[in-house]
């Protein structure tokens, strides 16, 4: 594989391009906003730039990452010639169906089609193609230029050839691919969600504040942050939205997302993405204040 063509500039979009681009593919970013691709790349030319500080690659490095990656707005265009696609789009099911009917219709018969969902059914989606075989799941974890993880997920007529090459792949990256079937939720998401889940609603309950929670969490369970500073990390609409899918496709009431949480996705206290969640982050990124709502 040479060429990579990458859906979406967003947090996940751009972070995938960044790795494919630094490890020496050609990458093709692609989004329908030509102001979001140049967010996505201001993004890319700041963790480059940190990794510069780190010592971690040279000028002429960031000079070379930069220079694999091509933007474009128009889909055809975009992911012409390309071996391997990488759907990073918004989490919103009718988006990818309509994404992966288009790209059926423009790709070469040989590429393969990923998704970086971190939910929705492998098999749903490829569904909507004439190559479920050729479609896959490659679940990056966030920040994607620092964590190791992939989840490999096999849709249920993915051939074990792409699989295999799938896997290959994400070890040139650096990173560490973990092969898992499709259910709701995979294996990362099933688990954490449950978590986050109770957590709200151990607050909801009114058994313990947001930072002894979280303290509990980190100190007790060695966790690197606590389940509700992570929730605003994640986003609160996208920890909703993971857990209806587990919901609906379990029809298990434990995957029922916490009341607390449908209300504040409903207020649009979305996390550090909005600026305010379980903390408020109006003066810093760090989850160092506890929102007033809370107190």
């Amino acid at each position: 594989m040479k060429k990579i063509a990458v859906i979406g500039a967003g947090t996940m979009g751009n972070g995938i391009a960044h790795v494919f681009a630094q490890t020496g593919f050609h990458v093709h970013l692609i989004d329908i906003a030509q102001a979001s691709l140049d967010k996505g790349l201001a993004t890319i030319t700041k963790n480059l730039d940190r990794l510069m500080t780190k010592e971690v690659i040279d000028q002429a490095k960031k000079e070379a990452t930069l220079g694999n990656i091509s933007t474009f707005t128009n889909l055809k265009e975009g992911v012409s010639k390309v071996d391997l696609v990488v759907e990073a789009a918004t989490e919103n099911l009718n988006v990818k169906l309509q994404i992966f009917k288009d790209l059926d219709e423009v790709c070469s018969t040989e590429t393969i089609l990923a998704t970086n969902t971190s939910s929705i059914s492998i098999t749903q989606i490829a569904a909507a193609t004439q190559r479920p075989e050729k479609v896959i799941g490659m679940h990056f974890m966030n920040p994607v230029p620092i964590m190791k993880l992939v989840e490999i997920i096999r849709g249920y007529s993915t051939s074990d050839e792409v699989t295999q090459t799938i896997m290959e792949l994400s070890k040139k990256l650096g990173k560490t691919p973990t092969e898992v079937n499709d259910y709701p939720g995979f294996v990362a998401n099933r688990i954490l969600m449950p978590m986050i889940n109770e957590a709200i609603e151990t607050l909801y309950n009114g058994v313990a504040g947001v930072e002894e929670i979280d303290t509990v969490m980190k100190l007790g369970m060695a966790h690197p942050m606590g389940p509700l500073q992570l929730a605003d990390f994640i986003g609160l609409d996208v920890c909703h939205s993971i857990l209806n899918v587990m919901y609906n496709g379990f029809k298990n009431p434990k995957y029922a997302p916490c009341p607390l949480l449908v209300n504040m996705v409903m207020a649009g206290k979305l996390g550090v993405k909005s600026g305010e969640g379980f903390y408020d982050y109006s003066e810093s990124r760090k989850a160092e204040k506890v929102s007033t709502q809370f107190k």
